[in-house]
């Protein structure tokens, strides 16, 4: 075997093992989540409070164990501009946990189904342009997806669905992917404000969530019901207290584990990855929660796949084509801006599907 077959093996090998501790992560932090829940429903903000402090904390004790990891110097100035996208994000996941209590595991991703299309929308309109035809047949396919995941199975259950208890949780579902949405917008503004610096905006956002959600953790009285459970002898604290460690944990090592997805694998390879994960947790929803799997869910999940990883490959297509074929011709102002809008987009959206892994 030559120095580049080696090479390829080893390049290869490092792809594989991010792919698999990222799927694998994504995983734990979905049935750990629901089993939390399903436990505590009465303590989602409380939950996801102790997530985003133990975030906090694991950010120091990685930024002293090695220097890659920068912890932000707390200014106020900084910390107004990036006010906005920290209260977009803190809103998103308060919401998206909701959706999870509510929901059954492997109906998680249909209530979320509108991220793409919702995104697609919110990053056309932050930048005044139409998106491409293969572009919107892409939202359509997956908002079709969504659309037969929460229509019901037939005519005789239309008004079963109509006082379903999992209807305000698809409502949260679609307000969490708005808020998804136009936080992946807002990234691109606030970046600079951090030296364009993703671990360094990723400590902003899970400190400043954490201040922004501990006065209505108050406000619900959440604190109080946690001392009510604590003198319940049928409670199982260890759930809850176990989960929350856990899931904090694994939270911040997706965080690390989405970086390297960045940088080893291509957009192409995080989908299929993705659409793989959304299979497994489907099928691990129905053995571990003995969720409920229908032919709706079914075509719903393999429509909501088509749909995202055909958007992947056509803003593959568009990224390539939007590059000067000739090297020696400059290109204008116009186009330059066009590619790096197609780049940038693309980015910000993968990277916010894995913030929200990181809370799944």
């Amino acid at each position: 075997m030559d120095h580049q077959s080696k090479d390829d093996v080893k390049q290869s090998l490092k792809v594989a093992g991010v792919v698999a501790f990222y799927m694998g992560a994504a995983l734990v932090m979905v049935f750990v989540n629901k089993a939390v829940l399903n436990s505590s429903p009465d303590l989602p903000l409380l939950f996801l409070l102790i997530q985003l402090i133990l975030a906090v904390v694991l950010l120091h004790a990685g930024a002293f164990i090695t220097p890659k990891i920068e912890i932000p110097q707390l200014e106020l100035k900084t910390a107004k501009k990036l006010m906005l996208v920290t209260l977009v994000n803190v809103i998103g996941l308060v919401f998206n946990i909701l959706c999870l209590r509510g929901v059954e595991a492997s109906f998680f991703q249909i209530a979320r189904g509108l991220v793409l299309p919702l995104t697609i929308f919110v990053s056309s309109a932050s930048t005044s342009s139409l998106p491409s035809i293969r572009v919107i047949l892409a939202a359509i396919v997956v908002t079709f997806g969504f659309l037969v995941g929460v229509a019901p199975e037939s005519l005789e259950n239309v008004r079963q669905m109509a006082s379903a208890p999992s209807g305000i949780s698809i409502f949260y579902g679609v307000v969490s992917s708005l808020f998804i949405a136009v936080h992946a917008v807002l990234i691109k503004s606030s970046l600079p404000h951090v030296h364009s610096s993703t671990i360094q905006l990723a400590y902003w956002q899970n400190l400043g969530s954490s201040l922004f959600l501990a006065p209505f953790i108050l406000i619900q009285g959440e604190h109080l019901r946690l001392l009510e459970l604590i003198r319940t002898p049928s409670w199982n604290g260890n759930v809850f207290a176990w989960g929350s460690f856990i899931t904090g944990v694994f939270g911040f090592l997706l965080c690390v584990a989405g970086l390297l997805s960045i940088k080893v694998t291509s957009p192409i390879t995080h989908m299929f990855s993705s659409a793989a994960r959304s299979v497994l947790q489907t099928l691990l929803g129905v053995w571990l929660f003995n969720d409920l799997l229908t032919l709706n869910r079914g075509l719903s999940i393999l429509v909501i796949l088509l749909g995202t990883m055909y958007y992947t490959w056509v803003k593959s297509v568009e990224t390539a084509q939007a590059r000067p074929s000739v090297p020696r011709t400059k290109p204008t102002d116009i186009e330059a801006n066009r590619v790096k809008d197609i780049e940038e987009t693309t980015i910000m959206w993968e990277a916010d599907e894995k913030r929200v892994s990181e809370r799944d």
